[in-house]
């Protein structure tokens, strides 16, 4: 008999809810086993209310059984570190690296001056690969959700890796998902944290390359970029991207 998973979703602010205007603090997700739910439910409660970003006043926390039958299991991207020594070096790293992927120089360059200019971002921005027009209605982000890693395929992913920990465990699993989304070309992200300032770039053609300081200590900005193909279906992928559930499995 297969073991029972719940999804759990996490999301703080401060000065109320996002939707009554509230600034944003922290965010999480995974996927877990029935048997661990309190011990993650603490955890994220913890990142919830001690983060560098602020106080918050508003945490919202969604728990939901999903039927085993449904769930899609994929290994995780493969890695590498690029090397960047400071700020303006990694994003001309990143400009030219999502130029490989088939991105325009044009939208690389709209993917990086929007998430430099933004400290509130709800959810990814859905990005047109070629114009580099956002396509995310109402420009409102879409969050993907519904993911997590098996309990040994990450104790063996980790004991291969030395980068392994909670915060790459759990952008690694949104990166796969999203790479295997139906139109998506790439990821860009940087975390909204002020105190992390590495971030990724991943796809389902290189994998994740993360990218050392693309941002500065103590800048807010931050937030992720789905690049997609002309021939985007927006619904389509708005359903996967909010309801498929994936688990990464190291195979």
């Amino acid at each position: 008999m297969q073991e029972e998973m719940f999804s759990v979703r996490m999301r703080a602010a401060e000065g109320g809810s996002h939707e009554d205007g509230g600034f944003h603090i922290s965010g999480g997700e995974t996927l877990v086993a029935k048997r661990s739910l309190e011990a993650v439910v603490q955890e994220l409660l913890q990142k919830a209310l001690l983060h560098s970003r602020g106080d918050a006043d508003f945490i919202q926390l969604v728990m939901e059984r999903i039927a085993p039958h449904e769930i899609l299991r994929v290994p995780p991207l493969p890695v590498i570190t690029a090397t960047a020594e400071h700020m303006h070096e990694g994003r001309l790293y990143a400009m030219r690296y999502l130029q490989t992927l088939c991105i325009s120089e044009q939208a690389a360059r709209k993917g990086i001056e929007l998430l430099a200019s933004q400290t509130n971002l709800r959810g990814a921005a859905i990005m047109s690969a070629s114009s580099g027009e956002r396509l995310d209605a109402g420009l409102q982000g879409v969050r993907a959700t519904r993911m997590g890693w098996t309990e040994d395929g990450y104790k063996q992913w980790a004991s291969r890796h030395t980068i392994a920990s909670p915060r790459i465990k759990e952008a690694l699993a949104l990166a796969t998902k999203v790479a295997h989304a139906p139109f998506v070309l790439a990821e860009l992200c940087w975390s909204d944290d002020p105190e992390y300032v590495t971030g990724y770039i991943s796809s389902l053609k290189e994998g994740y390359v993360r990218i050392p300081h693309l941002k500065e200590k103590g800048d807010f900005s931050g937030g992720r970029v789905f690049y997609v193909s002309d021939d985007v279906q927006l619904e389509e992928l708005t359903s996967y991207l909010k309801k498929t559930p994936i688990l990464i499995d190291k195979r």
